[in-house]
Formats: C-alpha cells, sequence, structure tokens
C-alpha cells in the first residue's frame, strides 16, 4: 500500500516516514509541503492513501483534495490535523473525505485508520466528531430511542460513510425506501442533512457496530 504526506512541518513528515517504514504492507512514496508539490505528487506516485494537513502554505488542505480528485485522482484522502472546527469537520465530510485523523493520535491509531480507508471504509477520530457535535446542545438532548431497528442499521451505515446504493445493497431494500428511511432519521432527530446524521451516528459511536 503506497502512502504520501501532504504537510509543511519536517518533524510530521519524518515521523510519518518512520512508522510507515516499520510495516511490512505500507510504502511511503514521498511527501509535500504545499498545494502546487501535492498536486504533482499525487499525480507522480498515485498512491493509496493521503495523509493531509489541513493548513498549509497559501491553501486549505480540502481545496487540495478537492482539486486533485477534480483532476482524476482516485487516492483515498485522510485528513492528519492539529485541531479541527465544526465547519472543517461537516466540509469533510461532504466532500466525501475517508479519514480524519489528529496528530495527538497514537501510531496504531492512525495506522489502524490507513489501512481501513484503504479497505474502502471510512474513520473519523471519535473526539473530532464529538467536538463538532458539542456545538449544538439540542443534538444532545436528542435520543435515538424513537428510530425503528431498521432506522438504526442505516444510521449506523450512514455513520460509515456508505452512500444509498451500498446500504440498499447491504439491506437487501430499494434506494428509494433507504431514502425513506433517512427522511424518518433526520425528521426524527430533528436534523437537516444526512451529514449531519452521520456526525451524529460517528459521535455515539454507530460507525463501530459490526456488520456495516
Amino acid at each position: 500500500m503506497k502512502i504520501v504526506i501532504i504537510d509543511d512541518h519536517p518533524l510530521v513528515r519524518k515521523g510519518v516516514e518512520m512508522v510507515a517504514s516499520l510495516e511490512p504492507d505500507l510504502e511511503f512514496a514521498g511527501f509535500a509541503s504545499n498545494g502546487k508539490e501535492a498536486l504533482e505528487l499525487i499525480a507522480q506516485t498515485n498512491p493509496d492513501v493521503a495523509l493531509v494537513d489541513l493548513r498549509l502554505p497559501e491553501e486549505h488542505g480540502l481545496e487540495i483534495i478537492k482539486k486533485a480528485r477534480d483532476a482524476g485522482s482516485r487516492c483515498k484522502y485522510i485528513i492528519l490535523t492539529s485541531y479541527a472546527t465544526k465547519e472543517e469537520i461537516q466540509q469533510a465530510m461532504a466532500l466525501g473525505v475517508e479519514g480524519y485523523v489528529l496528530k495527538e493520535a497514537l501510531p496504531e491509531e492512525l495506522l489502524s485508520a490507513i489501512r481501513l480507508v484503504a479497505k474502502g471504509r471510512k474513520y473519523y477520530d471519535p473526539t473530532v466528531v464529538q467536538q463538532a457535535m458539542e456545538y449544538d446542545k439540542e443534538y444532545r438532548g436528542k435520543g435515538m430511542d424513537e428510530l425503528t431497528p431498521r432506522e438504526l442499521e442505516v444510521l449506523a451505515f450512514l455513520a460509515k460513510g456508505m452512500n444509498n446504493k451500498a446500504i440498499a445493497e447491504a439491506l437487501f431494500i430499494t434506494e428509494h425506501t433507504v431514502k425513506k428511511h433517512i427522511g424518518q432519521i433526520l425528521e426524527k432527530l430533528d436534523l437537516h442533512d444526512r451529514t449531519q446524521a452521520a456526525l451524529y451516528a460517528v459521535s455515539r459511536g454507530l460507525n463501530k457496530l459490526p456488520g456495516a
């Protein structure tokens, strides 16, 4: 599995490189410190996973990811940052970024996130998601007791970043039925869209449930 890191801090880059070098299934393919270098690196190395800092010189990490995808990159992305705002987490989820890890994470957690993301799963640090949810007290007062078992299943799949088609295939139901379930979930939990629903579900650990 080939990985690259996009970060302007030499110590972070070196640390990730050292961690990756100890894993036989990981190949460190290079680093970049700004947007221009990042796009060139991704195009040249075609990595499986890119670790991207949010705050880079002259350009935001999410904008780099968007540009890389627009250019045809099929790489998967993990945000690796010191801290995150509610808006950044929501933007990352809306953009379909596969992972979100804090730089204070243990090496084992980062490695686990890389491997999960490479397999097509999503990994968002529960601490990060909880921080994003704490801004709105009304969500903390909402419970899941009004949801049906099927709606809970759908919510768990949303927490894992799955789209309607994938959820429908997993549950052997139609996409139309999935949309109806999501509508009911949003109404019962008083949420505005599927991004908020996913944040809500991840903050409550639904992304860790087996079988999804």
